[in-house]
C-alpha cells in the first residue's frame, strides 16, 4: 500500500514537471533571430498572463486585407514594473512593433520593442535578445 501512494505521488511529481516545463520556452526554441519583423497594426487585445505577455494586433497589409499577430512580450510583473498595463495600450492604439517572427512561420513574434504614435519606446521585456 505504502509503495502504491509513493508510485502514485513520484508519477504526480513527474507529470507535473513535464506540463511546467513544456509550457516555458527559449527564444531560440520558438523564435528566428534571422526573421526580424517590423509590424505597425491596431491593438486589438492585451493578455496579461504568465509566462509571457501578449499583444495582438490587427496588421493591415498592401492589399487592404487584415491579418492578425501575436506578440509575445514579457511577464506581467516585469510591465508592471516599466510602467506598461491595459492603460498603457488600450485596444485602438496605433504601434510599430520591432521584434522577431516565430520559426514555423506563423503570424506570432517576440517583441522586443513598442513604438507608439507620440515615439516613444517601451521595451517589452520578452524572451527576444536585446
Amino acid at each position: 500500500m505504502k509503495s502504491n501512494k509513493l508510485i502514485m505521488l513520484a508519477n504526480l511529481v513527474l507529470l507535473m514537471w513535464s506540463v511546467q516545463s513544456h509550457a516555458h520556452h527559449s527564444f531560440a526554441a520558438e523564435f528566428d533571430i534571422e526573421k526580424p519583423v517590423q509590424l505597425k497594426g491596431v491593438v486589438a487585445e492585451v493578455e496579461f498572463i504568465n509566462p509571457h505577455s501578449w499583444i495582438h494586433i490587427d496588421v493591415t497589409r498592401d492589399d487592404g486585407s487584415v491579418e492578425r499577430w501575436e506578440i509575445e512580450g514579457g511577464t506581467p510583473n516585469t510591465l508592471f514594473r516599466r510602467g506598461i498595463n491595459q492603460n498603457t495600450l488600450p485596444e485602438g492604439t496605433e504601434i510599430i512593433v520591432d521584434g522577431y517572427q516565430a520559426r514555423d512561420g506563423s503570424n506570432r513574434a517576440s517583441g522586443r520593442d513598442v513604438t507608439l504614435t507620440d515615439g516613444s519606446t517601451l521595451f517589452l521585456e520578452g524572451s527576444a535578445p536585446p
